[in-house]
């Protein structure tokens, strides 16, 4: 059976560095066998983060990519906190914050990127959680920014 790494490189992608703190906050927060992640934006393994308004700066499928690269800047936090991405066991929430133009309409189908993603990496059942998409403006005009809840294994 494939670790979440291994299938991460199967689908061709790599994590990025983890990103440093913006603030202050705990990049991660464990109670009981919940894991919350704060909001994490689109750092690209060049250490650049994918910046501009979906549906102006950028196309719908270009704001899908920062959804997805979005993904892995989260599994890198994740990893950088835990130590070991085989200590997930589900998404159970996503809250998906698209930076666009009050005429934007897609916000959905941006954050699909990234629960596209997730569902690749972990499964249809263990990938997909309930799931919010907005509109706003974003921090440093990043394009896209995810905070998620993930279940954990049981403490061995």
């Amino acid at each position: 059976m494939q670790t979440v790494e291994e299938k991460i490189k199967a689908l061709g992608h790599e994590l990025p560095p983890a990103p440093p703190l913006g603030g202050i906050y705990h990049p991660t927060l464990i109670t009981g066998n919940y894991l919350y992640v704060s909001g994490q934006g689109p750092l690209q393994s060049n250490g650049q983060l994918i910046k501009g308004k979906v549906g102006r700066d950028l196309t719908l499928e270009e704001g899908q990519l920062a959804a997805q690269q979005v993904g892995l800047t989260m599994l890198a936090t994740i990893k950088a906190q835990l130590g070991d991405l085989g200590k997930i066991k589900r998404l159970i929430k996503t809250l998906g914050m698209v930076n666009c133009y009050p005429e934007f309409e897609e916000h959905p189908q941006t954050i699909n990127g990234f629960s596209q993603f997730m569902v690749d990496v972990f499964g249809e059942e263990n990938g997909k959680g309930a799931r919010s998409a907005v509109g706003m403006s974003l921090p440093g005009n990043i394009a896209v920014e995810v905070e998620c809840i993930f279940e954990l294994h049981d403490h061995e």
